[in-house]
């Protein structure tokens, strides 16, 4: 079962993630990060590889797309907050 990170583990995760441009978003204790591609064609192709990560990893964003521009928001509803499902995720979206 996924778990809320604990204070500890925060600081661990997110400073990485925080220093590649992530940002929180402490009212809905989420990662928010925007993304910015040369055309729609490259955000969307982007996108379709985030899907299919987060389909296997069952743990979905929320996002949105205009353009070239793809704005992700990651935290885990299931536990009110973020959990290692969204640190990993976002790890993961900063490398495709």
């Amino acid at each position: 079962m996924t778990e809320k990170l604990s204070a500890a583990a925060r600081d661990a995760v997110l400073t990485p993630l925080l220093e590649s441009d992530w940002h929180l978003d402490a009212s809905r204790d989420a990662l928010v990060k925007t993304f910015h591609f040369e055309s729609f064609v490259e955000a969307f192709g982007w996108m379709t590889r985030a899907a299919i990560w987060a389909e296997k990893w069952n743990h979905h964003p929320e996002w949105f797309n205009i353009y070239n521009r793809v704005d992700v928001v990651l935290t885990t509803h299931d536990v009110g907050g973020l959990s290692a499902l969204d640190a990993k995720l976002a790890r993961k979206l900063d490398t495709l």
